[in-house]
């Protein structure tokens, strides 16, 4: 890290996780210092703070977080606004639970999906699970502008940066869905998600 007082992110330029965190960040504005990693090459920084040697991991001078939510929640009580949660509890609860289901519904496929030691029959299972569950819940995006929402939150910051992988993941979404497809393209331009953007990542579409 080049300067102890800076915020540092530890970052796979071609992962979802990592990307969610960029996303957070660029939402909010943040400046910070984007540390790409080699899942071969692990500097010797990251194993001093992270003692899994694990991406994303954000370094805010003597603290560091390394399980993306946890970061992201961190991120959004350290920089408030624009705010990626509701206010109330009741509506900041349900957001958190649409990430817990976001989590184990769709960001577990992708996982299996990307990861090469998966059989080939169970990748394409979880090709064609993604792509049925996706297509499924399309028409909710008719509704509001954001995920069952009328203002972005953290659910549109995990799902987006998975959203973006379908092309790299062989996933392509049917004309029913095209709620969805509306919503990704809208998102896609927004200038924080070209921010988070990694050179992998826009090498993906």
């Amino acid at each position: 890290m080049a300067a102890t007082n800076r915020l540092a992110c530890y970052s796979d330029p071609a992962d979802h996780y990592s990307h969610r965190v960029r996303y957070v960040l660029a939402e909010k504005g943040v400046n910070v210092e984007i540390i790409d990693v080699d899942a071969a090459h692990c500097p010797i920084k990251l194993t001093e703070v992270n003692p899994y040697a694990s991406v994303p991991t954000l370094v805010d001078r003597d603290l560091a977080l390394y399980e993306p939510n946890v970061i992201t929640e961190y991120l959004e009580e350290r920089y408030p606004h624009p705010p990626l949660l509701p206010v109330y509890p009741v509506a900041r609860a349900n957001t958190r639970l649409l990430v817990h289901r976001v989590q184990r519904d769709w960001c577990s496929l992708v996982d299996k999906i990307a990861d090469r030691r998966t059989a080939d029959a169970s990748r394409a299972q979880a090709r064609k699970e993604l792509r049925e569950s996706l297509t499924g819940v399309s028409p909710i995006f008719s509704e509001k502008p954001f995920f069952m929402s009328d203002e972005i939150s953290l659910v549109d910051c995990c799902l987006l940066p998975i959203l973006w992988r379908l092309p790299k993941l062989g996933v392509e979404l049917p004309r029913a869905a095209k709620p969805l497809l509306d919503y990704m393209e809208i998102n896609f331009a927004r200038e924080a998600f070209q921010v988070s953007l990694s050179a992998v990542e826009r090498g993906m579409r």
